[in-house]
């Protein structure tokens, strides 16, 4: 009876496992749109004034440094 009850307690514990394992297409595609709506804003942040202008002092600053 042990072995019987150890039995189907792995058995279950395997299948939920499988079931519950990886991401559904629905998942993915809420993933997917959150992924391209943080690069969106991190293009809008990059491609601003105030960031270009330090990008370019810092670039301008390492190179007059060597």
């Amino acid at each position: 009876m042990t072995f019987l009850l150890l039995f189907l307690t792995t058995a279950r514990r395997r299948l939920r496992a499988r079931i519950d394992a990886g991401m559904s297409t629905a998942e993915y595609a809420v993933g997917t749109v959150a992924a391209v709506g943080f690069a969106v804003v991190l293009y809008k942040i990059v491609r601003s004034a105030a960031v270009s202008s330090a990008l370019s002092h810092i670039i301008t600053s390492a190179l007059h440094a060597i």
